[in-house]
């Protein structure tokens, strides 16, 4: 049990601010971005909140990067918008692309001219979706007042959500010696393995022939 808890030492005392480096980057990149799309937000969020529950300033820590979060969402969903805006009605989309394709451009676009406000907001807690709607919704000239609205209020829940529920749920882990560094070896290590074939499967999308997507302006008032 105490090799075990040794073995993991560096990862429970990974220093707050390269949890912050972290989590900020991640969390930009996957609202501004199409790299995003391929970037494991949500459980980089949960996983930095149970490192930060071995910190003796951990709560204050948690707290404290739950508004950092929230500003880095607000930012990437921002350049997102811009970035979709100044692109124009038409979208670069890849042919036979995971992600990135012709369909799911469609399937936003669709989300938004229906539902407007609520589909940016419920879109937050979709992954994929997290990263196209900022892209889409600037291209299809969404009012964007309303935009900012919805965004950042999804925005204000979303990562606060996660990341504090990881430190509680950390909390109670940490109770149990051999336990915590198990887990958090585990997610760690599930963290690092997904975002690097993440960025693999990025460039391997990009890859793919590009094709454009002509996306309808939406006109959804709520």
């Amino acid at each position: 049990m105490n090799a075990a808890s040794h073995g993991f030492g560096v990862l429970e005392t990974a220093g707050p601010v390269v949890v912050w480096v972290v989590v900020l980057t991640l969390v930009f990149l996957e609202c501004a971005l199409i790299i995003g799309l391929f970037l494991p937000g949500d459980s980089m969020l949960i996983t930095a909140g149970i490192v930060l529950a071995t910190h003796t300033t951990g709560g204050q820590q948690a707290w404290a990067l739950s508004v950092g979060a929230m500003i880095a969402a607000i930012a990437g969903n921002q350049v997102g918008y811009v970035i979709g805006h100044r692109t124009g009605a038409k979208l670069v989309a890849r042919r036979d692309g995971k992600y990135l394709n012709t369909a799911n451009l469609h399937r936003v676009n669709g989300m938004l001219d229906r539902h407007g406000f609520w589909a940016v907001l419920v879109s937050r807690w979709i992954p994929w979706v997290r990263t196209l709607c900022p892209l889409v919704a600037g291209a299809a000239k969404m009012d964007h007042t309303k935009y900012t609205i919805a965004s950042t209020l999804g925005a204000i829940v979303w990562a606060p959500v996660l990341l504090l529920l990881g430190f509680y749920c950390g909390t109670f882990l940490h109770r149990i010696s051999w336990l915590m560094p198990v887990v958090i070896g585990v997610m760690v290590a599930v963290l690092v393995i997904g975002t690097i074939l993440g960025i693999r499967h990025y460039y391997q999308e990009m890859a793919k022939p590009a094709e454009e997507v002509e996306v309808d302006e939406v006109e959804h008032e709520l």
